[in-house]
């Protein structure tokens, strides 16, 4: 099973990533094929097609593209931007066809109290507007800043729970899909 989790903020000093590092981590323990997407390392231009084909997406974009089009099941980690997810992650997704089958994880940050709720309740509907299968399992990271360090090391024990907890269900759902 191959996993992609998609960091998404373009920002450089993004403090969402921090989650996305310690998923990929954290999957890699359960020995699963698993990579990290860090939007900061793609300038994707607004979506004026979609590339709905692997041999559709410009060679600029190829190898991001087979990234997409491989993967059995996605994470996606978002901030919140004004109460909706990150447009560069919509922007990204908008260029690919709908993600039939294959299951999604969410998992969002703040520095804020609420973890970036909002930004969840609209990557819900993402996902079913993609055909996603959702892991009913979310992962809302209040106060990110206190729990994790840069290179995405778990700095707050008291957050390990609700790690273990989305892993196992996101992982569940997602092999009982793939087989």
């Amino acid at each position: 099973m191959k996993i992609k989790i998609i960091s998404g903020s373009p920002r450089q000093r993004s403090l969402t990533v921090r989650v996305a590092k310690h998923l990929l981590k954290r999957l890699k323990e359960e020995k699963v094929d698993v990579e990290l997407i860090d939007l900061r390392e793609h300038q994707i231009p607004f979506v004026e097609t979609v590339w709905s084909t692997l041999d559709k997406v410009p060679s600029e974009f190829k190898e991001l593209g087979e990234k997409i089009f491989s993967a059995d099941a996605f994470i996606l980690v978002s901030p919140e931007y004004n109460g909706g997810y990150s447009p560069a992650l919509k922007n990204l997704l908008d260029h690919f066809p709908k993600q039939s089958r294959k299951v999604f994880g969410i998992a969002t940050a703040t520095d804020g109290a609420l973890g970036a709720m909002r930004s969840a309740q609209q990557l819900i509907q993402m996902v079913a507007a993609f055909f996603g299968i959702l892991s009913p399992q979310l992962l809302i990271t209040p106060h990110v800043d206190k729990k994790f360090d840069e290179e995405g090391n778990l700095t707050d024990d008291s957050f390990q729970k609700a790690i273990d907890t989305f892993v196992s269900e996101f992982l569940w759902l997602a092999k009982k899909i793939k087989d």
